[in-house]
């Protein structure tokens, strides 16, 4: 297999890049002369040697532990269970919530081979132990797979004696009664909240 062949083929193996993006991608690269391909091979070299998981919450970092963690500012009483990164970004975004995280970096899906051992859940249950949160949020996403690993986090955390609430999930603002499917709708009812 010659070099751009190979470069193709290793393009195709990122999520949401199909083969003919790879090519493009590498014909790019291939043609290029403004630097982009030698700033590009830097800047992976150097993820690669500095960037680690944060050993408290399992963020991305350059540190032992993240800014986040070591912020003074954030309120230590309360964890938000995440499945990823972009639902990181995503709740920081709100500007809402100021407590601290765990991300989980997947969820179960006995369908693809992802059980609790996999998922290293033995992690955060030593984390919510040696910490000294009053509360842990599960902010898992709404599918069934998000379901089922909130429901078996929740059997993991109970024991520990830590306050345990779950997302609200419902109709998105700016919808209608009258296009929302029944599932979500049945959950809107379920969460419903004095007003």
């Amino acid at each position: 297999m010659n070099p751009l062949e190979r470069l193709v083929k290793s393009l195709a193996r990122l999520p949401g890049i199909g083969e003919k993006s790879a090519t493009r991608l590498a014909l790019f690269l291939v043609k290029e002369e403004k630097g982009v391909s030698w700033e590009l091979i830097q800047s992976l070299t150097e993820m690669k040697e500095k960037v680690r998981f944060c050993s408290l919450c399992q963020n991305l970092t350059e540190r032992e532990t993240c800014g986040l963690c070591s912020d003074p500012g954030r309120d230590a009483r309360t964890l938000c269970v995440v499945e990823g990164l972009a639902d990181f970004l995503s709740m920081e975004k709100t500007g809402e919530y100021r407590g601290l995280y765990y991300l989980l970096h997947g969820a179960l899906s006995p369908l693809e081979g992802v059980g609790p051992a996999e998922m290293k859940f033995d992690r955060l249950v030593r984390r919510v132990r040696e910490g000294k949160f009053q509360e842990v949020i599960l902010a898992t996403n709404p599918n069934p797979e998000g379901e089922a690993t909130a429901l078996y986090l929740k059997r993991l955390i109970t024991p520990l004696g830590v306050r345990i609430s779950r997302i609200a999930s419902g109709v998105p603002i700016g919808g209608t009664l009258e296009y929302t499917d029944p599932q979500t709708l049945a959950r809107s009812l379920m969460n419903r909240r004095e007003y």
